[in-house]
C-alpha cells in the first residue's frame, strides 16, 4: 500500500503542477488592457445611412460591434450572422458584393463577441434572447423586413428568426448547420465530444488561450490576415471567450421543449453545405425538406464546415442568386 500512496501523491503533483502551467499559459496570454474593446469604443455610434466600414449600432440596451455597406442604397436589407469561432468579418467578401447589388448589408458581431454586449452567466445566451438581438439590431437601422443569413451558430440563429417571425424576413439563407428540428433528438440523445467538452466550465477557455492562443491560431490558418487579427483580438480578451462558449453552455436552455422550432419554415430558404460537414447528414436533408412551407433550394459544395473561407465565391453567387429570385 505504501508504493501505491507514494504513486497517488506523486500523480497529484504532476497533475498539479501542469494545472498550474495551463492556467498560467492562459493567462498570460490574455490581453489584459483590452486593447479591441478600446478600438470597438472609438467607432461611431451608427446614425443614418453611415458610411461604409465598422460602427456601434445601440439595440436592445447593448451596443454591437458592426460592418455596414450601401445603407443609402435603395434595395432591401440584408442582415449576416457568424459562427464560432469567427466574427462579422468572415462575411467581408459578401459584404461587399451584396452593397455593390445594391442591399443595404449589415453584419454584427453577435452576444459575446461585441465587447459591448457581453452579459455575465450563461443564460443570456439562449438562442431566444439571440433572435432577440437579430431583431433589435434591425429595428435599430430601420429594416421593417429583411433577407437574413446565417453560419454555424449564426444559422442556428437565424433558422430560428426565420421560423418565429416569418413577418421579417424576406428570405433565409443557412449554412452548414440543418433545421433545428433535424437535431433536437440528436443532441438530447448523445451531442458530439467537442460540444461536450465546451459545455464544461474553465478547462476550454484554457486550451484555447494557453500559449499565445496557440490551437486557435492552427484553427485560423487559412484565412485572411485580417480575420485572423481580428478574432484573436476578440478571444484575447478576459471573458470573451467564455461569452462565446456560453452559447453552448445555453443549449439545454436554448432547447426548451423544441415545439418552438420544430416548425415549418414558410420563407424562401437556401441550404448550402460542404461534402465533410459533419452536422449534414441525408438523413438530416430528408427531415428538413419536410420543415420546408415556402421555396426551398439546396446547394452542396466541395468543402468542410468553414464555407465562406473554402468556396468563397461559390457562397457569394448563390446567396446573390437567391437573394435576387426572393425579392
Amino acid at each position: 500500500m505504501r508504493w501505491l500512496k507514494r504513486s497517488l501523491f506523486v500523480l497529484g503533483i504532476a497533475l498539479a503542477a501542469a494545472a498550474a502551467v495551463l492556467v498560467a499559459g492562459s493567462l498570460f496570454s490574455l490581453d489584459w488592457e483590452r486593447q479591441h474593446a478600446a478600438r470597438t469604443a472609438a467607432l461611431p455610434l451608427l446614425s443614418g445611412a453611415a458610411a461604409d466600414g465598422l460602427v456601434r449600432i445601440e439595440a436592445g440596451g447593448m451596443t454591437f460591434r458592426a460592418r455596414v455597406a450601401g445603407l443609402a442604397n435603395p434595395g432591401p436589407g440584408l442582415i449576416l450572422l457568424h459562427g464560432f469561432p469567427e466574427t462579422s468579418a468572415m462575411w467581408t467578401p459578401l459584404i461587399a458584393a451584396a452593397a455593390a447589388g445594391g442591399y443595404r448589408v449589415v453584419a454584427f458581431d453577435q452576444r459575446g463577441y461585441s465587447p459591448g454586449a457581453r452579459p455575465e452567466g450563461v443564460e443570456p445566451y439562449a438562442v431566444p434572447e439571440l433572435v432577440g438581438d437579430v431583431l433589435a439590431v434591425a429595428d435599430a437601422v430601420g429594416f421593417e423586413r429583411f433577407h437574413l443569413v446565417g453560419h454555424d451558430w449564426g444559422c442556428v440563429v437565424g433558422w430560428s428568426v426565420a421560423i418565429q417571425h416569418p413577418e421579417r424576413v424576406r428570405s433565409w439563407t443557412g449554412l452548414s448547420i440543418p433545421h433545428p428540428g433535424t437535431l433536437l433528438a440528436d443532441l438530447r440523445r448523445d451531442p458530439p465530444t467537442y460540444i461536450k467538452v465546451f459545455t464544461t466550465r474553465w478547462l476550454p477557455e484554457l486550451v484555447f488561450t494557453f500559449n499565445g492562443l496557440a490551437f486557435l491560431r492552427r484553427g485560423y490558418e487559412g484565412m485572411s490576415a485580417e480575420q485572423r487579427d481580428e478574432y484573436l483580438a476578440v478571444f484575447a480578451e478576459p471573458g470573451a471567450l467564455t461569452a462565446a462558449l456560453n452559447w453552448y453552455r445555453a443549449i439545454t436552455a436554448s432547447l426548451g421543449s423544441g415545439d418552438d422550432v420544430a416548425l415549418p419554415v414558410e420563407r424562401p430558404t437556401l441550404f448550402i453545405w460542404g461534402t465533410d460537414e459533419a452536422w449534414v447528414t441525408s438523413d438530416a436533408l430528408e427531415r428538413q425538406r419536410a420543415f420546408a412551407a415556402g421555396p426551398y433550394d439546396e446547394l452542396e459544395l466541395d468543402a468542410g464546415h468553414f464555407l465562406m473561407q473554402e468556396q468563397t465565391q461559390a457562397v457569394v453567387e448563390a446567396i446573390l442568386a437567391h437573394l435576387r429570385r426572393a425579392s
